[in-house]
């Protein structure tokens, strides 16, 4: 079977979402996407961080490999800096502070992973998309124009922090040229697939949610989803010991190992009722 490696995007704080760290969140997507080897970038200060945070991710049956960021060059980077870790294999690459959740969600990202000769990025519909860089389509609803934070925008849809691209994407992201601020855009980069008609855009509809926990304000905005939705629901958003155990990839026995040993909080209760629904 062929791996898909896939590098994780630049996370510049190690903050909690309500109850689980940031880190969780984008993590968890990523192995319901059905990969287990994952590549963290960021910083050389935060990187330690992750790593006695994580570790070699083990634990929950997937790999992580750690790489340092020397200094803030641009999304695009991230694919250069990876280069070897992804040897050649299609990838994917996550900010570090993004959610993803919504009904359905698996069944988009395992079809965007699977997808190895086009890039995949994920559209949704925002009050402002003035702020964000922005997808045009044509009179069918095709993608045929990407905006970096346009004055006037061409639609409500705009790129998540979320993209799943070929083999040739380090290749690529060496003939991307800085842009006026210095870095490698990530626009810059799927420009080229768009050009080749090689980009497809996933439409993201109502049901769905995506945040962007890049300020302080999105940061509470962000907890207090989380908290509404499991208190209500009963479930969680971002458990990687859940989807790790309902992906295959740990076994009930480790799932109670991770349970036993945080036993006092809710995070630990919640995998004990994993466990006790399947019996």
């Amino acid at each position: 079977s062929r791996l898909y490696p896939i590098t994780l995007g630049i996370s510049k704080q190690l903050l909690p979402i309500y109850d689980k760290p940031m880190i969780y969140y984008p993590l968890s997507v990523l192995m319901i996407s059905g990969i287990k080897e994952i590549s963290i970038i960021s910083t050389p200060d935060d990187l330690p961080l992750f790593e006695r945070l994580l570790g070699d991710g083990s634990q929950w049956g997937i790999s992580l490999n750690f790489i340092v960021q020397p200094s803030p060059d641009g999304i695009a980077q991230a694919f250069i800096l990876a280069e070897n870790f992804l040897d050649g294999a299609s990838s994917a690459l996550i900010l570090g502070d993004n959610i993803f959740f919504g009904n359905g969600l698996s069944k988009m990202l395992l079809e965007a992973n699977k997808n190895e000769f086009e890039a995949t990025i994920f559209g949704y519909h925002v009050a402002e998309p003035s702020r964000y860089g922005v997808i045009g389509f044509d009179s069918e609803g095709v993608v045929d124009s990407l905006q970096e934070k346009p004055s006037e925008p061409l639609s409500n849809y705009v790129a998540t922090g979320l993209y799943f691209l070929p083999s040739d994407a380090s290749m690529i992201a060496r003939s991307v040229k800085p842009s006026a601020r210095g870095e490698l855009e990530i626009l810059t980069l799927l420009e080229y697939y768009l050009n080749a008609s090689k980009l497809k855009v996933q439409r993201i509809g109502r049901g769905h949610a995506w945040l962007d926990t890049g300020t302080h304000e999105s940061l509470i905005d962000a907890g207090n989803f989380v908290k509404t939705l499991q208190n209500r629901q009963g479930l969680q958003i971002g458990n990687i010991e859940e989807v790790s155990y309902k992906n295959g990839w740990i076994s009930k026995e480790i799932l109670k190992e991770h349970a036993n040993r945080l036993n006092a909080t809710d995070y630990g209760k919640y995998l004990f009722s994993i466990i006790e629904e399947t019996k």
